[in-house]
């Protein structure tokens, strides 16, 4: 088994440092790297599939990584100056490998099938025939996960069902882009042969794939992309839209695949929902998640950071970490000790209700804004239980010392260098252990790392059955209250639907909008609890491209907020040892933005001499909800050399065939 393990690890980085005429599309084919008589029993067909896991959870890499990756939205500000907000300043990539346009894992896995299914269907695997259709299904789901990330970085895409040879006529053959709902339908497909073949309990327990997963996925592409074609209808980025570069639209019918889409998210992710509305995590609603001997005090909280995530209902499918393997990361250090370089923004602990059940500018709601300048702790009071339990506030535990003492959060951390400080005061601790030897050691975070949550799944249902039918049914309804009851605030949403003032929540939630237009209170209250639920967790882009909920920032800048610190009890009061103002407001190397712009931190202004300063905001390009294609992948796809526009393989809409150029406008 270690042999055959060596020789997949040895593929793996062979497949990613290959160059030639099809890095655009295909890999050295994979029979070079594998042992002879490969896939004839359950173990090799198991040693396949588990190397090429490529799910997106927590990593060894440095920072807060899975948690920050919300960062430059509505929800969460990081450091710099991201250049998807700089229009003109997000470039075209001279080469594949920088665009993420890269087929490895889809040929592997078209690999295993070619391989693998004849030898299946004529009965020459031996083992358990369960755990051989399971493997069989996994490699499914596989590929469909791969298929979705490039789905939703670029749309279009060719459909590979076998794994290609290096030969140059058939990969520009089968490289030109199909509709992206073709695309889409052709994932759901590979997702429902997996649901056939997989267990509903895999081998390797939730640290492999189960059937559960399959459905949870298949609805959350079918959701993604019903949404995505329901709100760009239309324009260029649709097969048949108004400027959309592809020339055979297939036949597409909006409202056909719209509802076909709607349908497959309803009925899979009633499957997973039913299993778990009521035996949902239980939130115990403390002030810290653990006690000194690390036991959990919050289960809810201790489902995001624990080292065993198995025990929880809601957890599908997780990453194990473990030292004594040396499988470690350098997540803890990052969360118990410091900011990480992110924050919660202003806009998105607006959004969380108050325990009644009310906006929190709703007559009679509790709240005042007189509250911010009392400090953190007092902004967050009588709140949705989430963004207490999940904001890292001044006075909580950030981890327990060898001796058992608490080492404590100070606001102090909204000073700092880049990769430590608070961005916003609002300081994330969702996924937060409190462990003195995963705070102290760079190498010692052996958190686990959530792949699946099926949670997701109540929040789909609720989201695609309104879109479809624009009613809360009756398991909308079961789904919604138990996620409010979980959470502490009035189960009857209805409360909430009739206090909403869209126009309040426009000034802090980019999924109020729609096409440059806000949408009804029910849908966007549903938005508001997918927000609520799943912040932190890295889906607000996702979601946020597929609302088309960024075109009001065409032309009027956005300007991020935090915690309030000019006028607070903070001011003047963030001391260093010597007893000095921590806070340094300067045009160049600010560490606090200026009062000018506001009460509140304005954390991509503390610097004005920065691009976002200079535009006063986030500025959104529409050409950026699809990822440019690089320039190489033309380059060999074209039939004039000359002129790559002559590509079998299009172009995303607004972006050139030129490397080193910005987007243009997209209608």
């Amino acid at each position: 088994m270690k042999t055959y393990i060596k020789a997949l690890t040895i593929g793996t980085f062979m497949l990613g440092s290959l160059t030639g005429c099809n890095d655009f599309l295909d890999r050295e084919p994979l029979d070079k790297v594998l042992p002879s008589g490969f896939f004839k029993n359950e173990t090799d067909l198991a040693i396949y599939t588990i190397n090429n896991y490529k799910f997106k959870t927590v990593t060894g890499n440095y920072g807060i990584n899975l948690f920050g990756e919300d960062n430059h939205t509505d929800n969460q500000a990081g450091v710099g100056n991201p250049n998807f907000w700089l229009p003109g300043q997000k470039l075209v990539a001279s080469s594949a490998p920088d665009d993420g346009y890269k087929w490895e894992t889809v040929r592997a896995c078209n690999y295993f099938f070619d391989n693998v299914l004849p030898k299946y269907e004529s009965g020459e695997i031996t083992g358990s025939a369960d755990q051989i259709k399971h493997y069989i299904g996994e490699m499914y789901v596989i590929r469909a996960y791969a298929y979705f990330d490039l789905l939703m970085k670029f749309g279009d895409l060719p459909i590979l069902e076998h794994a290609l040879p290096d030969v140059e006529a058939e990969l520009l053959e089968t490289s030109p882009r199909r509709p992206r709902n073709k695309v889409a339908r052709f994932i759901i497909e590979d997702l429902k042969k997996a649901e056939g073949f997989l267990l509903a309990t895999s081998p390797g327990k939730k640290n492999r794939i189960s059937k559960n997963v399959a459905y949870l996925l298949h609805a959350r592409v079918a959701l993604y992309e019903a949404t995505w074609e329901k709100y760009h209808r239309g324009t260029a980025f649709v097969p048949g839209g108004k400027g959309w570069p592809g020339k055979d639209a297939e036949g597409y019918n909006a409202d056909t695949e719209i509802n076909y889409f709607l349908d497959e998210a309803i009925r899979t992710s009633k499957i997973v929902g039913d299993q778990l509305y009521a035996n949902l995590v239980d939130n115990t609603d403390t002030a810290e998640g653990m006690d000194k001997n690390m036991n959990s005090l919050n289960p809810y909280y201790t489902m995001f950071c624990d080292e065993d995530m198995d025990k929880y209902s809601e957890i599908l499918m997780w990453k194990m970490f473990n030292e004594s393997l040396g499988v470690t990361g350098n997540l803890q250090m990052e969360l118990e000790r410091n900011g990480g370089g992110s924050g919660w923004t202003r806009g998105m602990v607006n959004s969380f209700l108050m325990r009644n059940g009310l906006p929190i500018y709703a007559a009679n709601s509790g709240y005042s804004e007189e509250m911010e300048k009392k400090g953190v702790n007092e902004t967050l009071k009588n709140r949705d239980s989430r963004i207490g339990i999940f904001t890292k506030k001044p006075g909580d535990v950030n981890f327990y010392k060898n001796d058992g003492t608490p080492a404590k959060c100070e606001i102090s951390l909204i000073f700092g260098d880049a990769n430590s400080l608070a961005t916003t005061g609002f300081i994330v601790k969702k996924g937060k252990h409190y462990s003195a030897h995963m705070a102290q050691d760079h190498n010692a975070s052996t958190s686990g790392g959530i792949v699946f949550r099926g949670t997701e799944a109540l929040l789909i249902y609720m989201e695609a059955s309104y879109e479809k039918n624009r009613k809360i049914d009756a398991t909308a309804e079961s789904y919604w209250k138990a996620l409010r009851t979980r959470a502490k605030v009035n189960p009857d949403f209805n409360i909430t639907i009739n206090a909403t003032n869209m126009d309040k929540e426009a000034e802090g939630d980019w999924g109020a909008y729609s096409h440059g237009k806000l949408v009804d209170k029910t849908l966007y209250n549903i938005r508001r609890e997918r927000r609520n639920e799943l912040c932190g967790e890295a889906f607000r882009w996702d979601d946020l491209k597929r609302w088309r909920a960024l075109d009001q920032m065409k032309q009027k800048p956005y300007r991020v907020q935090g915690m309030r610190y000019w006028g607070s009890v903070y001011e003047g009061k963030i001391l260093d040892e010597k007893g000095n103002d921590l806070c340094h407001v300067d045009s160049k190397e600010g560490n606090m933005s200026n009062q000018n712009l506001g009460n509140y931190i304005v954390p991509y202004e503390k610097i004005t001499t920065g691009e976002i300063a200079k535009q006063g905001g986030f500025k959104f390009t529409p050409a950026h909800y699809l990822e440019p294609i690089s320039v190489d992948v033309f380059r060999q796809a074209a039939t004039d050399k000359n002129d790559f526009s002559t590509s079998i393989v299009y172009q995303n809409p607004g972006w050139s065939y030129q490397a080193s150029t910005g987007a243009t406008e997209v209608e």
